[in-house]
């Protein structure tokens, strides 16, 4: 799916910061797509964008009227739907990360279908997929790996994307979430996909390039996480990735939503990615971890990162906190670019 921007970003009515973190990460790394937001309360955070309403972004030039916020089960609210229907009439197209498809409701799909604009439902992939082949492709990837889910991949994958290009390295963010998707305009949702085309799909995002070209690879879940490790090992195998940089968040005390679960070490999921990963490449590398640190003071944060660097000899950041350019120097050293 490619998603026309610029964006109208759709707040919703929650005062819960994290209801907006769709529409706070499009904001992040995409902020020229971001043309207003709407809130339908002053309680919403903001996000320093103008107030609009629909009418008004679509004056402005706005093509797409995305739901940026989330509510408990991906349910779309009923609220909404007159609001949705407005923006459809106008001309605009509708982006919706949530589990239930815009395409069901029958309001807005018909109102969608007289208007001529595409809904686009980033949880469900329409078109026909393959299974992976392991078949060897020109260009180089790289792939985010998680010691669990939450602790970094798609803000590392993005930070290495901003930080390449600004070095003229030719760098692709290739999407597998709703807000990847939407952050970079096209992608596909791998969670929502059959199991068995996973390996497909991840093909399909990251299909051959020039030779000097980086597709990265957002990453999904973690090996060694009982609930997610299916999407996790389709990604693997399908990026088939020349080089790979472990996510991991400091002094996470067990699996998420798992208190029975401790938490994996990090040398474990590496070399168990390593083994893994050498059925679709024979040499795969680890080039940097990506370590989320919000739980240190930054003196704690530097003595941390640097005691990993020593274990693992590897370089080490919190991406958020001290950016990633120790990992595409060591990219850089590794692959002679």
């Amino acid at each position: 799916m490619n998603i026309p921007a610029p964006y109208l970003l759709m707040l919703g009515e929650s005062h819960d910061p994290l209801a907006i973190k769709t529409a706070r990460g499009i904001h992040y790394w995409r902020s020229e797509k971001c043309l207003g937001q709407l809130r339908l309360n002053d309680g919403v955070p903001s996000l320093g964008l103008p107030e609009m309403d629909a009418k008004t972004a679509y004056r402005q030039g706005a093509k797409t009227f995305v739901l940026g916020t989330a509510n408990a089960g991906g349910v779309l609210a009923e609220q909404w739907i007159p609001m949705i229907v407005e923006a459809i009439e106008l001309g605009m197209h509708v982006a919706s990360g949530l589990h239930q498809r815009l395409a069901d409701v029958p309001a807005i799909a018909i109102a969608a279908e007289k208007a001529g604009v595409q809904l686009f439902d980033l949880r469900y992939y329409v078109k026909k997929l393959d299974v992976g082949s392991g078949k060897k492709r020109s260009g180089r990837r790289l792939l985010t790996i998680g010691t669990d889910c939450s602790v970094g991949k798609m803000f590392t994958t993005l930070a290495l994307e901003k930080a390449m290009k600004a070095r003229d390295i030719k760098a692709t963010f290739c999407a597998t979430g709703q807000t990847g998707i939407l952050v970079e305009g096209k992608g596909i949702a791998v969670d929502a996909v059959i199991s068995d085309f996973i390996a497909g799909a991840t093909e399909a995002l990251s299909p051959k390039c020039d030779a000097d070209e980086w597709q990265l690879i957002e990453g999904q879940g973690s090996l060694l996480n009982p609930a997610f490790s299916g999407v996790t090992m389709g990604l693997l195998h399908g990026s088939q990735p020349d080089a790979l940089v472990i996510c991991h968040e400091a002094n996470r005390p067990h699996t998420r939503h798992m208190p029975y679960m401790p938490m994996p070490k990090v040398e474990d999921i590496m070399e168990l990615t390593l083994r893994l990963a050498k059925l679709t490449n024979p040499n795969p590398r680890f080039v940097g971890m990506a370590i989320n640190t919000s739980v240190l003071t930054e003196d704690e944060a530097k003595i941390y990162l640097k005691e990993m660097e020593e274990k693992h000899g590897l370089p080490a950041t919190d991406p958020v906190r001290f950016g990633v350019e120790n990992i595409v120097d060591h990219l850089v050293s590794s692959f002679g670019d």
